[in-house]
C-alpha cells in the first residue's frame, strides 16, 4: 500500500471551484482498480487549505493514476488556483492491515 497526502493551498476566491473540480477528480479516481481510496478534506478553520488522503494498492498504481486523462484535466484546472505549491508526504500503512 502507498498512501499520500497532498497538501493544497488554494487562492481564498477559488475554495469553492477548486473544490468542485477536486471531487470531480476523486470519483473518478476511485473508479481506477489501483486506488483503494481518495478521499479530499477540507480543513475547519481555514476554507482555503484542503488535503488529499489517496490510497493505491502499490506504487504502479499511483503511477497509472498520474496518467489518466482525469487527472489531467485535474492538474491543469486547478494550478491557476493554487496559492502556493502543492506539496505531498508518502506513507504506509501500519494499522490497519489494508492488504488483508
Amino acid at each position: 500500500m502507498l498512501i499520500v497526502h497532498v497538501h493544497v493551498h488554494v487562492k481564498p476566491e477559488l475554495g469553492e471551484e477548486f473544490s468542485r473540480a477536486t471531487v470531480e477528480n476523486a470519483r473518478a479516481s476511485i473508479q481506477e482498480p489501483g486506488i483503494v481510496r481518495f478521499d479530499v478534506v477540507q480543513q475547519q478553520d481555514d476554507a482555503t487549505r484542503f488535503v488529499l488522503i489517496e490510497i493505491y494498492r502499490d506504487t504502479e498504481a499511483a503511477a497509472a493514476h498520474k496518467q489518466t486523462a482525469h487527472y489531467a484535466k485535474w492538474r491543469d484546472a486547478v494550478a491557476p488556483m493554487m496559492a502556493e505549491p502543492r506539496a505531498s508526504l508518502k506513507y504506509e500503512a501500519v494499522f490497519p492491515d489494508l492488504q488483508s
